[in-house]
């Protein structure tokens, strides 16, 4: 009889340690996914509005959203590029914005040069630089 008893015992102390670590693997694995860098993804334009101003100047207010997980990994900047791609102008974000998401920013008196009837807008992260959505923006004079 002890050793139908001891095998017993020995069985569900096999189980429980197989279920401890599956346990364990499953939620190992979890938080490894939501600390990897590739979860939080890059950041996005979602939207753009313009205000003319005086001669060439334009007034910017830019909604991005990402998933900004902290001083190592969030939307840093927003840039204003014409249509050869160079950067006219751009807002630097000095902090990330964990819990405003998505959010707005402005930057005003942007001076677009003559002939310049639309611009491309985008963001960059830390992690992935520039890729997530940008958005292209008709000009409109005062």
């Amino acid at each position: 009889m002890p050793q139908a008893k001891d095998r017993w015992l020995s069985s569900v102390w096999l189980r429980y340690i197989r279920f401890m670590k599956i346990k364990y693997l499953v939620v190992f694995s979890c938080l490894s996914l939501l600390s990897s860098p590739s979860m939080s993804g890059e950041a996005d334009v979602i939207a753009v509005k313009v205000q003319p101003q005086a001669g060439h100047r334009y007034d910017f207010s830019v909604t991005v959203n990402h998933a900004d997980s902290g001083w190592d990994h969030y939307a840093n900047r927003w840039e204003i590029l014409d249509g050869d791609g160079k950067i006219i102008a751009s807002r630097v974000l000095l902090h990330p914005h964990v819990s405003e998401q998505p959010f707005t920013r402005s930057l005003s008196g942007v001076e677009i040069p003559a002939g310049v009837t639309q611009v491309r807008v985008r963001a960059h992260d830390l992690v992935h630089q520039y890729g997530g959505a940008e958005l292209v923006v008709d000009l409109v004079p005062q």
